[in-house]
């Protein structure tokens, strides 16, 4: 009894042992410093809504950062500011107002998808720095507009999807590069929700009407339509303003991958999905699943990537993105990246019992002469790194966005990272709607023609 119950306590410890992750190492803490005044960072925000609150409470978390102005065409939104960050605070429906303030640094642009490059290239043309919301652009034709504001003002534009700052990709990138999964193969990825949330039906104010928004300024440049809050307050569900699936979550996945792989982009891409159970009066997919396939560079190999989301799977919300090759594969969640490896068999098995029964001990006599039959472990080795607790990737994103403010040195996911992400997303709405595949050059960031076979 002694003897089993040490090995058994033995086995528990060895397999504990292997369970516990590794803590990553965070960027410094943020507790609130001495900045000089010349050194302060005042910023401004246009659009209010949940990820423009969420974008200034992780930006405020970096020393000597000041907001000082925001902007939102839904006058509660701007009550909200005042409430939430003082009544110092300056705020307007108008955008260019804040553009027009010499105490404005830099601006955070949350706003739907449709304004992000006509508020991003006024801003920089005004000499502010731009911290702009995934995706970058709504439609493929705006992003060199972008890009070259950027080059001609030589304004600091740091696009905002956090992965690329992240210490859970920054850790996928070592692994891959140090040869832990041997020669990829194929990149997985899928984001399922299941509540109205996740899907997008956020909440509508009591008080929203005419007089309490500026609904001419939401359209800009989308099609003009009746007042309707819903489509405001939940413009995710509509081409006119938004991106559906792909520029709402398929562009973070494909930020982490051209991050992780210095990846270019795919040269094709194929789409599918619908409307399964959200129908609210949306125009978009609530299932999609994206295909794309990218050649070999002098970074990675020729891979497959395969994207999935549901808006309505029973199992409730999960996350997973797995960079798969036959020595091993890198599954990165939330908080952790796990590097998965077996060891391959001893012997590669055989199909003998298809021969006669003179042919089967022929062949398995030569079979055993060279992979004796002996029993053997068939040991599992997985890797788990995570993050501290309380870590958030989007303090650090910000905080490299304010440090290449302050020291004018390029950061990573500028103009051309932030289309090189943004236009493989939105080929798979090119893809969805026009029910073909679609070719993409990524060195150019362009369309291209398929050619039939």
């Amino acid at each position: 009894m002694t003897t089993r119950r040490s090995r058994r306590d033995f086995l528990q410890a060895v397999a504990g042992a292997a369970a516990a992750p590794t803590i990553l190492r965070a960027q410094p803490g943020t507790a609130p410093q001495n900045v000089a005044a010349n050194d302060r960072i005042r910023v401004a925000i246009v659009g209010m809504g949940i990820r423009g609150q969420s974008d200034v409470r992780a930006a405020l978390r970096t020393p000597g950062i000041e907001l000082v102005a925001a902007a939102d065409v839904y006058d509660g939104r701007q009550t909200l500011a005042k409430e939430l960050w003082g009544g110092q605070v300056f705020t307007t429906r108008d955008y260019r107002e804040v553009l027009a303030r010499r105490d404005v640094d830099a601006v955070i642009i949350a706003t739907p998808d449709h304004w992000h490059t006509q508020i991003a290239v006024d801003a920089m043309k005004a000499g502010k720095d731009v911290y702009v919301e995934k995706p970058m652009v709504q439609q493929l034709d705006e992003g060199p507009r972008i890009i070259e504001a950027a080059r001609q003002t030589g304004r600091i534009l740091q696009a905002g999807s956090q992965h690329v700052s992240s210490i859970v990709y920054a850790k996928a990138r070592e692994l891959y590069r140090a040869g832990a999964i041997g020669e990829l193969n194929l990149v997985e990825a899928w984001i399922n929700r299941n509540s109205p949330m996740g899907a997008w039906q956020y909440s509508i104010p009591p008080d929203a009407s005419p007089q309490t928004i500026d609904w001419d300024r939401f359209l800009g440049r989308a099609p003009k339509r009746a007042f309707d809050p819903v489509r405001l307050f939940r413009w995710r569900n509509y081409r006119d303003y938004g991106t559906g699936i792909p520029g709402d979550l398929f562009v973070h996945l494909f930020t982490g991958i051209h991050f992780v792989l210095d990846a270019l982009g795919p040269t094709r891409a194929t789409a599918s999905g619908g409307t399964r159970h959200w129908n609210d009066g949306r125009d978009v997919p609530d299932v999609m699943l994206a295909m794309y396939d990218y050649p070999k560079t002098a970074t990675h190999p020729a891979f497959t990537l395969s994207l999935k989301v549901n808006f309505a799977d029973g199992a409730g919300d999960n996350t997973t993105f797995r960079f798969v090759g036959p020595e091993g594969v890198l599954t990165i969640g939330d908080s952790s990246v796990t590097l998965s490896r077996r060891q391959p068999a001893k012997e590669p098995g055989h199909t003998s019992d298809t021969f006669s029964k003179a042919m089967q001990d022929a062949f398995m006599k030569e079979y055993r002469a060279k992979y004796p039959e002996r029993p053997e472990l068939q040991p599992r080795s997985d890797e788990t790194y995570a993050t501290p607790p309380r870590y958030n990737s989007s303090e650090d994103h910000f905080r490299s966005f304010f440090d290449g403010v302050r020291t004018r040195r390029p950061v990573v996911e500028d103009a051309v990272f932030g289309l090189r992400a943004a236009g493989p997303a939105l080929l798979a709405n090119h893809s969805y709607f026009e029910n073909r595949t679609i070719g993409w050059d990524a060195e150019k960031m362009t369309r291209t023609p398929i050619e039939s076979h």
